[in-house]
């Protein structure tokens, strides 16, 4: 006989243990089972804290308690483990597997994800295929849709000039549908009363101010230049004079920017600023604030010329003899970089 404990005693102690032990893996290994449509899609946020995810999982009954589940979380090491993700949970799973679920995966992940200033359509399919796990040309196919477009409040054939540059997070394998109305609540976040009547004030719809801007954006990346740039299309725009815009030609080469060349300046389409007056249809690209306020608060002048300098900026001229001779200016330049 144990000098500590009788024999009953010593048996009471192992039933004790034997109870608990059933008991914890009843709670924590057997299946739970919910009555939802199967899988439960469940997203973590990033930065949520544990507690939050087992309220909203007890919440939406895919667990019976909460309580168990943060125990079988401190027992299994996993509070500061889940990580930021969109998870397919399967039904009957054990408070330990579904912990080793948001621990491991699988899952859709959180990533981050940024609109460049200025980025096509085409450019973005195939962003969100590198970064997203998205395919490229469903995407593209998602934005050009009318009807999508449609549905998203807009009366144009795509959403070129809608998806907003800057920093974005979102989950992997995401719908393109998800993603453009996130990249589109960009630009509607940014896109305020205070804007809208700027533009009223000016005489642009919404549609014209980011087309100028799209073009606008397309010639210079210096923030400091685009307010003189876009006062020289609002310029041109005012006299009725043509907006001979290159951007707009290399919108239309199917190989992407490349230099131009003569014949390039032909082609016939809308978008040949060379060759209609106006407005091309729609944006040639997705403009970010700068290109926007630029053409809402452009730089007051009486210039209806630009050419490049060879430095990264442009010579602005009045007359169109200026403009040749800043022309010849940079054709030399040119000569002189080839021969280097």
């Amino acid at each position: 006989m144990n000098k500590y404990l009788s024999k009953k005693q010593l048996f009471a102690v192992l039933a004790l243990f034997l109870i608990i032990v059933v008991a914890g893996y009843i709670t924590f290994f057997t299946p739970n089972y919910y009555s939802l449509d199967e899988p439960v899609i469940f997203e973590i946020n990033e930065g949520e804290s544990f507690v939050s995810v087992a309220e909203r999982l007890s919440a939406t009954g895919v667990i019976p308690s909460k309580i168990n589940f943060r125990i079988a979380a401190f027992l299994y090491g996993a509070e500061k483990k889940i990580k930021a993700a969109r998870f397919k949970i399967p039904n009957g799973l054990s408070y330990l597997d579904l912990l080793d679920l948001l621990v491991h995966g699988p899952a859709d992940y959180l990533r981050n994800i940024r609109v460049n200033d200025g980025q096509t359509i085409k450019w973005l399919s195939g962003k969100v295929r590198r970064d997203l796990r998205i395919d490229s040309t469903a995407f593209a196919n998602t934005a050009r849709n009318p009807e999508f477009v449609k549905s998203l409040g807009f009366d144009q054939p795509t959403m070129e000039g809608y998806l907003f540059p800057g920093n974005y997070k979102i989950y992997e394998r995401s719908s393109p549908e998800e993603v453009i109305r996130i990249f589109h609540k960009g630009f509607t976040d940014f896109w305020h009363d205070t804007l809208k009547s700027r533009a009223k004030e000016i005489g642009f719809t919404i549609h014209q101010v980011i087309t100028l801007a799209s073009i606008v954006k397309g010639e210079t990346n210096l923030v400091d230049e685009m307010p003189r740039i876009a006062g020289v299309y609002q310029n041109r725009l005012r006299i009725g004079m043509r907006l001979q815009a290159d951007p707009t030609i290399q919108y239309l080469l199917p190989g992407g920017w490349r230099r131009l060349l003569y014949k390039d300046l032909t082609i016939d389409s809308p978008y040949n600023t060379y060759k209609y007056a106006g407005l091309p249809p729609g944006p040639i690209n997705n403009p970010g604030k700068n290109p926007i306020l630029a053409v809402l608060y452009p730089e007051t002048h009486n210039y209806l010329y630009f050419v490049a300098d060879g430095k990264g900026g442009h010579n602005f001229g009045r007359t169109y003899s200026e403009h040749l001779k800043f022309v010849r200016e940079y054709r030399e330049w040119l000569r002189k970089q080839q021969k280097k």
